[in-house]
């Protein structure tokens, strides 16, 4: 008989603290859901949190320690008559067992209002403890009334050391599946460590996927490279026929025709796709792409040329539209050229793709709701508006683990200089406050 398939992050949960790994805030030593296992007084719980970081494990881990019977509902699937349904089942197992109950609800947040509400009587009276599940600020998400009986317990995306224990976990337990050991190169693993961004589920689906690219490199080892762990998370390289070449060529041409500010060889190039049956929209939305690529804040005047243009073929047609576009394309050649918004834009996607998904500063946060001043939110913000010159002089505004980063660089060229003598100037209002900050 087959063996149902079972998924790695499934086989891999927690079966006690010990194996569980991460949110050490709420379980390290003397934490506050430490403190809730080892006295064993159990009160309603709301997990906020994003994805793969052991909400529903959690629970189940509450219940056992606590020895109650476990009941989870998701607010995707169940509704009010599966909440009945749980209450009943709640109520006989209390009876017959004289056990406790444990009522866990995924996606919590998805309940309306009326489906909130009909947890709160059994909650009151003890019918179950109640733990709901969340990846949305429950704030907005949840009924007051239910907030008011439930305390919030928020759960943090896992660290890279956190993943890595995972990942040799999951390592291990595939090797054991394929009967040889399972070797992911230094690269490979960084690279799924980085994507699954703090989510130990989505890393383990994604080192099992990869897994089955493993290729036998010596006796009794199976060698995984960052290669194909690469094509396990972009979903497979997408590649065009040789049919397309031709095209792709032309748009690569005016592409570097208006960068290299040549009018005419740009006007060449879109005349000749225009001429070959290329969509005119299409030539628009690449322009729109050129402006903002290689003109940047050089010459604000190009994007919105570019748009303009853009605009102006789909109320014209071809082919009296196609002449806004020739208009565009002549203008941008000959703007002042700046790819200093690009290149920080690039840089910066880089550093997000590296580092994950670090916290807002709770300076940075807003506090419209009791639950969120008391966490800190908007403590110690300051307001620019308030301040000389409406600048807040040596201001962090980058998450508390990352060093402030200058990815903008303008160029010598068009509107750029006036902001390069701007951001200047702001430089020298941040020194000199780092300079009195440290006198006093």
């Amino acid at each position: 008989m087959n063996t149902p398939y079972q998924p790695l992050s499934d086989r891999l949960r927690p079966q006690s603290l010990d194996e569980f790994v991460g949110q050490r805030h709420l379980l390290g030593k003397n934490r506050a859901l430490t403190k809730v296992f080892e006295s064993g007084r159990l009160h309603s719980m709301i997990f906020w949190g994003p994805p793969g970081t052991g909400k529903t494990t959690l629970a189940r881990l509450i219940a056992k320690q606590s020895d109650l019977q476990f009941i989870s509902l998701s607010a995707v699937l169940d509704g009010v008559k599966q909440v009945r349904e749980a209450v009943e089942q709640a109520k006989l197992h209390r009876e017959q067992f004289q056990q406790g109950t444990l009522l866990f609800v995924d996606e919590v947040h998805r309940f309306n209002k009326a489906q909130q509400d009909a947890f709160l009587p059994f909650v009151e009276d003890g019918t179950f403890v109640f733990i709901g599940a969340t990846t949305e600020n429950p704030s907005f998400e949840l009924n007051n009334a239910l907030l008011s009986r439930a305390r919030v317990y928020v759960l943090r995306p896992l660290e890279e050391n956190e993943l890595q224990a995972v990942l040799q976990r999951g390592i291990a337990v595939l090797s054991a599946d394929l009967e040889a050991e399972l070797n992911l190169e230094p690269k490979a693993q960084s690279m799924l460590i980085q994507a699954s961004d703090g989510d130990a589920r989505r890393l383990l689906n994604l080192l099992e996927q990869a897994a089955d690219f493993a290729e036998p490199c010596e006796e009794g080892k199976l060698c995984l490279t960052a290669e194909y762990c690469k094509e396990v998370i972009q979903g497979g390289m997408r590649r065009f026929d040789k049919g397309g070449e031709a095209f792709y060529d032309q748009i690569s041409a005016l592409h570097k025709s208006v960068r290299g500010s040549n009018p005419d060889a740009a006007l060449y190039w879109l005349t000749r796709m225009l001429e070959g049956g290329v969509d005119p929209r299409y030539l628009a939305r690449r322009l729109i792409r050129i402006a903002s690529e290689d003109i940047g804040n050089a010459d604000l005047k190009a994007l919105q040329l570019a748009v303009n243009a853009a605009e102006a073929y789909d109320r014209l047609g071809s082919p009296e539209g196609e002449l806004a576009l020739a208009q565009a394309v002549v203008y941008l050649a000959v703007a002042p050229k700046s790819n200093a918004v690009y290149m920080a834009f690039k840089q910066a996607m880089r550093d997000v793709k590296a580092s994950g998904s670090m916290e807002v500063p709770l300076h940075l946060r807003n506090a419209p709701t009791e639950l969120m001043a008391d966490l800190g939110y908007g403590e110690g913000y300051r307001y620019a508006h308030d301040e000389p010159e409406a600048y807040a002089a040596g201001e962090d505004y980058f998450p508390e683990e990352m060093p402030p980063q200058a990815y903008y660089q303008p160029v010598p060229r068009g509107l750029e200089i006036k902001i390069q003598q701007k951001l200047d100037y702001l430089k020298q209002l941040d020194a000199q406050a780092i300079i009195k900050r440290r006198k006093n």
